[in-house]
């Protein structure tokens, strides 16, 4: 519980830079425009419970939904053989304030969420990862109701140079390989030797892992080592590949920051593993993966809010501008259109 309220601390404080206000602008005489910052009603965070329990899962998708002001964070979960819950995953949800809880799971729960039942109410977004059911099930009710990605296997690229510890690069590919098999592990370095060492050390901490079947697949199927010929061609190969989890295992991490453009998440240094922001840092791990970092973002307090606009013009701001707004109307063909802007300053028949 100790371990749990520290993270869900840390999550809070990061994500609480990301709240935003809205803006009113008042540049003419008689215009005021503006935008407001709605929160959505209704969230629903699906929570795996298959092969492994997700606690962070839970304060990783419920606070930032907490911190936007959703009225209501509904939650969803597979319970095991006896039709319970992880207390762990419990416990985590009392901690981020998740409003409801139902013990279901898979495309099912999904389709739960998306249209409502008798007893599970309808929400406005549902966040998470899950399966590939899961994935597809969000895919296909995307539309009905938000999605925040269509998430695949999780992935891990790491950029190191001759001075990293081989037994620490290997550690944090092996993170990843154990998180399912058709996840992704990449060591890209300008250091041959490295290479070679970070090789013999997966060899040798691998068979330790008690999750060792899954992370042999991993590796062996996904694994990569990539020698570029210096470290710049090394992050180009990086943003190419756009990972979901990015270290940089180099000395002075915050002097390539800038050259890093398509990551979800950048670890900076020798001393940060991605198991820091599975867990305890603070910024979020749900992140895009399969190269989407080039076009969309980490989950954040964004995801739980919309957007409206608003615009208010005086009859004198109106018949200023009146002709102009006819004038774009008759050139697209909408005579309707170029008449709700003119009739204001007609006189009455």
């Amino acid at each position: 519980m100790e371990v749990l309220k520290l993270a869900a601390e840390n999550i809070r404080l990061f994500h609480s830079k990301q709240l935003r206000q809205g803006f009113i602008l008042n540049e003419s005489e008689g215009v005021v425009m503006g935008q407001k910052i709605i929160p959505l009603d209704r969230a629903g965070i699906y929570v795996p419970g298959g092969t492994a329990t997700y606690p962070s899962t839970v304060l990783m998708n419920a606070i930032p939904a907490k911190l936007a002001g959703c009225r209501e964070v509904v939650m969803v979960s597979p319970p095991n053989r006896e039709g319970k819950i992880s207390p762990a995953i419990l416990a985590a949800a009392s901690v981020a304030g998740v409003d409801r809880i139902f013990k279901v799971g898979g495309a099912q729960a999904v389709a739960a969420l998306a249209y409502g039942t008798e007893s599970i109410p309808q929400v406005d977004k549902i966040v998470g990862p899950g399966n590939a059911f899961v994935a597809e099930a969000k895919k296909q009710v995307f539309g009905q109701v938000s999605i925040d990605m269509i998430a695949g296997p999780s992935e891990i690229l790491v950029l190191a140079d001759e001075s990293a510890d081989p037994r620490y690069v290997a550690a944090d590919l092996l993170s990843q390989a154990e998180h399912d098999k058709l996840a992704g592990a990449v060591l890209v370095t300008d250091s041959l030797d490295l290479a070679e060492k970070v090789q013999e050390e997966i060899e040798r901490q691998l068979v330790l892992l008690e999750r060792a079947e899954i992370a042999r697949a991993s590796i062996d199927d996904n694994g990569k080592i990539i020698v570029a010929p210096d470290l710049r061609a090394g992050i180009d190969i990086a943003n190419e590949i756009a990972p979901e989890h990015l270290e940089l295992c180099v000395d002075n991490p915050f002097d390539y920051l800038d050259s890093i453009r398509h990551a979800g998440s950048v670890f900076m240094g020798k001393y940060c593993p991605e198991a820091l922001g599975d867990y305890l840092a603070g910024p979020n791990h749900t992140l895009p993966t399969g190269g989407t970092a080039k076009f969309s973002s980490p989950l954040s307090v964004d995801d739980f809010i919309k957007k409206t606009q608003y615009t208010y013009f005086t009859k004198n701001a109106l018949e200023k501008v009146a002709d102009s707004v006819a004038l774009f109307a008759q050139k697209e063909g909408l005579t309707a259109h170029a008449r709700s802007a003119v009739i204001r300053g007609e006189e009455k028949a």
